[in-house]
């Protein structure tokens, strides 16, 4: 069956498939994907790390790992989580980067607390 546009997916939709809704054959988006990579000039690379990419580069960017797991269906964060760990020292640096950022601007303003009291 296929879906107009702007309409939701259900559980048992495919995300390729003909026009008219109907499965493609196992290997055909895969040849596609090569086969487009090839025409652009880039490695091709397999579908599937494209997917490992998006993932990776979002995270990368500071998005939540919650959102990442959503987005990628994973059935628990801890999936995504455990898959992607070796974009978290990254991740671990900025958020240490961001605590010392916090902790320094509350020392600046005890400091200029204490020299407002002193006056």
């Amino acid at each position: 069956m296929k879906l107009e546009p702007g309409s939701m997916l259900q559980d048992d939709d495919l995300i390729f498939s003909h026009w008219d809704g109907s499965p493609l054959l196992p290997d055909s988006v895969s040849h596609a994907w090569i086969k487009l990579a090839r025409k652009l000039g880039i490695k091709a690379l397999r579908l599937h790390s494209a997917r490992h990419t998006h993932a990776s580069l979002m995270l990368m960017q500071g998005v939540h790992p919650k959102i990442v797991q959503e987005r990628l269906e994973h059935s628990s964060i801890q999936i995504t989580l455990d898959t992607y760990s070796h974009v978290a020292p990254g991740l671990q640096e900025a958020a240490a980067r961001g605590f010392d950022n916090i902790l320094s601007a509350e020392s600046k303003l005890d400091k200029e607390l204490k020299e407002l009291v002193k006056s």
